[in-house]
């Protein structure tokens, strides 16, 4: 028969060092993201100077002869894209799903040994009560002789 020895605090206090490790690759990886995303921004494109700009055609125009949007300008032009930041953008998109994989699994492993030591923990005083209502049926008055001289 297996026997098993859980220390339910020493559990407890694994699981708190697991969640900072896995807080600290949380902030990491978006901390990752966020700097791919400056990279890509910062790594400019393959045209030359004002070139990089490209005017899109305005559409309709409010009454007032400027184009509709937020101040009326950004919404009509686009900056082009270089091939580092389309590199960038290709690296993140292949490596987020093995990105999320890899924080599911983390709280997965959590999650599971907290219910697994909780489960334990339960069963536990499942046991230590069928144990006291075992105790608690036990007749005295045959036990008091089991054992002891025959006169």
């Amino acid at each position: 028969m297996a026997s098993w020895d859980i220390q339910p605090q020493g559990v407890q206090g694994q699981l708190k060092v697991v969640g900072t490790h896995a807080e600290d690759l949380g902030k990491a990886l978006n901390t990752l993201l966020s700097d791919i995303q400056e990279a890509a921004q910062a790594a400019g494109t393959a045209v030359p100077g004002t070139q990089a700009r490209t005017p899109l055609s305005p559409g309709p125009w409010a009454p007032t002869n400027k184009p509709l949007g937020a101040a009326g300008t950004s919404l009509f032009t686009q900056t082009a894209t270089g091939p580092v930041a389309a590199a960038l953008a290709e690296y993140v998109t292949k490596r987020k799903p093995r990105m999320k994989a890899m924080a599911d699994r983390c709280q997965a492993a959590v999650l599971g040994a907290a219910k697994a030591t909780n489960e334990y923990v339960q069963g536990d005083l499942e046991a230590a009560k069928n144990a006291q209502n075992a105790a608690h049926t036990v007749r005295l008055d045959a036990l008091k002789d089991f054992g002891g001289k025959k006169k």
